[in-house]
């Protein structure tokens, strides 16, 4: 143990943090998947010896970065400490014991340094395919949803267990893909591990004793001392909140009542509906993400996330509800449903201190699976084969009290909107059209973000499935204060067909699918909105004459 002062250890946390975000590029550079390369879904931190989350790299999503601050203690538990090995690799993409579904796959790493086991390095990456019915909500359990890897080495002292490989490549629809991207996570704990090995031999360290004391006290005291203060502003310690949304076949109830006490603030989502019999279901350790981010945005959102920053937000749900679901429950689109949770606790948190939080969003991402196939006794080309092309893209967020919502952009999950040319380069799939979606923020002193337009077809000889992921179909996003709503999702065909926001559906061949992607909410009368924001708003196209005089009685 050295003596280091406080100037010196914040260096070191800067650097460490630094670290896990050169361990995040190092998997978008090295990722097959364009989720990962393109979309940055993933995530990478460090962890001490008792499994406790240091620092995390910005690059990556709330979900899979909150979730997987647990997950290394699963790994310490299964594998056993006193059996790690220098030059060993864990994995597993378990629901329960990753971040929520079949589809992420964790790979957590132990650190030496110079023989002496000092920590450990996570990262997770979502892959394109994980066998099974494939990525959608159509499953009745999670045994239908794909293969799963229980945790377990993917290398033993750096010999890589082929008959793991080996497994995968005859389970998944993308082998090279879902293969590739577990070798890049693998290498990105690496880049880490090296990273860190530096910062140890150039500090003069033996381990991360010390500057995770520093870390873990500091993040702690000063997560509280927001509390705190919050707590101060308010005149109730209680506030609850709840949110309907499209589900499956039937809406499905959010309810949260927060505690705001003095050193903690306790999220209890009693009151919520019951486990859906599709894939919907939340796992708790991701509904402990997604709401510990969004109280921790709104109130410590300068201190980095770390196991003692997120500690004080404490999260229960009942189990068998849809936001605790037990095993075997099914889960892939675990995230439709928990990046709703952020508006949801942000709404309770809205009534304990008014104007501090925005007016909802989209929400869950606008995800799509394609599923493409030659044509069958058709003109299929000769080198036509089998693939899967995933999609990422948003809608709008909410307004916020002083600023309009922001378009198009992936709230909560912070994910990219993924390329046309990079998402046309992995299979035969046409985007025809992409733009933004005038009209669709809802109106308000400060407006809400727009979604966006979008047509989708395959190219000549190929015919394809369609998985949805939507949500605000029957349900759009509310606004504050006296906003209107944004707009809500369409999903046709061509030809007017009107198809369902959630589940596999096949296309007719030459058919392409238009989607209208949902808006943010207004936050504000619209009778407040100024007259030249709104004058603006019409030049650019984002709010059509008609709607400006509907909408803010034709104040431009």
């Amino acid at each position: 143990m050295t003596d280091l002062s406080p100037v010196t250890l914040q260096v070191m946390w800067n650097r460490l943090i630094s670290v896990v975000e050169e361990q995040a590029m190092a998997l978008v550079r090295t990722a097959f998947s364009t989720s990962v390369r393109e979309a940055g879904d993933l995530s990478a931190g460090v962890y001490d010896l008792q499994g406790r989350m240091l620092a995390q790299a910005v690059t990556g999503t709330p979900g899979h970065v909150n979730a997987m601050a647990e997950s290394v203690a699963h790994f310490m538990r299964e594998i056993g400490t006193e059996a790690m090995r220098e030059g060993d690799v864990y994995i597993t993409n378990d629901p329960w014991m990753g971040t929520g579904h079949l589809h992420d796959i964790t790979v957590v790493t132990p650190s030496f340094h110079k023989g002496q086991h000092v920590g450990y390095f996570a990262c997770t990456a979502h892959v394109v395919d994980i066998g099974g019915r494939g990525f959608g909500a159509d499953a009745n359990s999670v045994y239908e949803e794909g293969l799963c890897i229980p945790i377990m080495r993917f290398a033993r002292e750096g010999q890589v267990n082929l008959d793991l490989v080996n497994i995968v490549r005859n389970n998944v629809r993308e082998a090279d893909q879902v293969v590739g991207d577990i070798y890049a996570l693998a290498a990105c704990n690496e880049t880490g591990h090296r990273r860190l090995v530096d910062m140890l031999d150039e500090f003069g360290l033996a381990g991360l004793e010390e500057i995770s004391a520093f870390i873990l006290e500091n993040s702690r005291r000063a997560t509280i001392e927001r509390i705190a203060a919050l707590r101060n502003e308010i005149s109730g310690e209680t506030v609850i909140n709840e949110m309907t949304i499209d589900g499956y076949a039937t809406p499905i109830r959010l309810a949260v009542r927060l505690d705001i006490e003095a050193d903690r603030i306790v999220a209890d989502f009693t009151g919520t509906s019951p486990v859906d019999p599709k894939g919907i279901n939340v796992p708790l350790v991701y509904t402990k993400a997604y709401a510990c981010y969004g109280l921790k945005c709104a109130i410590a959102p300068e201190i980095p996330n770390n196991a003692a920053s997120l500690a004080p937000f404490e999260v229960s749900a009942p189990e068998g509800c849809i936001l605790n679901a037990p095993h075997p429950a099914p889960v892939a689109l675990r995230h439709v449903i928990g990046h709703m949770i952020p508006d949801t606790v942000l709404g309770a948190l809205d009534k304990a201190v008014p104007g501090m939080v925005p007016a909802e969003g989209c929400g869950s991402l606008c995800n799509f699976q394609l599923s493409f196939q030659p044509r069958r006794g058709g003109n299929a080309p000769p080198d036509a084969r089998r693939a899967e092309v995933l999609m990422f893209n948003c809608g709008g967020s909410g307004a916020r009290p002083a600023l309009d919502g922001m378009n198009a952009t992936a709230f909560p999950s912070g994910v990219m909107t993924m390329p046309v040319e990079a998402t046309e380069h992995t299979g035969p799939v046409i985007i025809w059209r992409k733009e933004l979606r005038p009209d669709s923020g809802g109106a308000g002193r400060q407006r809400g973000g727009l979604g966006q337009y979008m047509e989708i077809g395959a190219t000549e000889g190929y015919e394809f499935a369609f998985s949805a992921m939507f949500d605000r179909v029957h349900h759009p996003a509310r606004g504050r204060e006296g906003g209107d709503p944004g707009g809500k999702t369409r999903f046709e065909l061509d030809d007017g067909t009107v198809m369902r926001g959630k589940g596999r559906q096949d296309i007719p061949y030459g058919r392409r699918v238009m989607l209208a992607l949902p808006g943010g909410a207004g936050y504000g009368s619209p009778g407040e909105r100024d007259p030249e924001a709104l004058e603006r708003d019409i030049e650019r196209g984002y709010v059509s004459a008609d709607a400006a005089d509907r909408d803010y009685g034709g104040k431009s």
